[in-house]
């Protein structure tokens, strides 16, 4: 076991996880850059892929952005078929937002390629190292607010 401080940690991390990112970015690009849509956008339609149906105002926090920054990328997945807007029928104010069959095949899509490439990275060490990573993952998730 090593004996390092927090600092030589963050370090360590610091060096470790731009390389771990880089390479599942890179695993993954041949499929992300076919649908050319963005980081932001894609992390809304999986926003919407949990939650089913959301309002302007859910989606800007769930991303901790304006509601008007999130008109722009909602309009861009909007005029590319990823999502439609409707209005509330008890209050036209509230516009509600939810994936179309495109946008959903996609978010999908996208999701199967993470599990995939994920699968690939984590395979290179044992079970019982993946669940004390997990185990890890899921402590620090814990302290973390949403």
């Amino acid at each position: 076991m090593l004996n390092i401080s927090i600092t030589e940690f963050a370090d360590r991390v610091s060096e470790i996880m731009p390389a771990i990112m880089k390479e599942f970015l890179r695993s993954q690009s041949g499929d992300f850059h076919k649908v050319k849509i963005t980081l932001p956008q894609l992390a809304i339609m999986g926003v919407l892929e949990r939650v089913k149906d959301a309002n302007m105002t859910d989606l800007a926090s769930a991303m901790n952005v304006t509601t008007s920054a999130m008109t722009g990328v909602v309009d861009r997945l909007v005029r590319d078929g990823y999502v439609a807007r409707t209005r509330d029928s008890e209050d036209r104010r509230i516009v509600h937002i939810k994936l179309t069959a495109k946008g959903l095949k996609t978010i999908r899509a996208e999701i199967e390629s993470r599990k995939r490439v994920t699968i690939k990275m984590f395979g290179m060490i044992s079970q019982e190292e993946r669940e004390k990573y997990l185990e890890i993952l899921e402590h620090i998730k814990s302290h973390i607010k949403d």
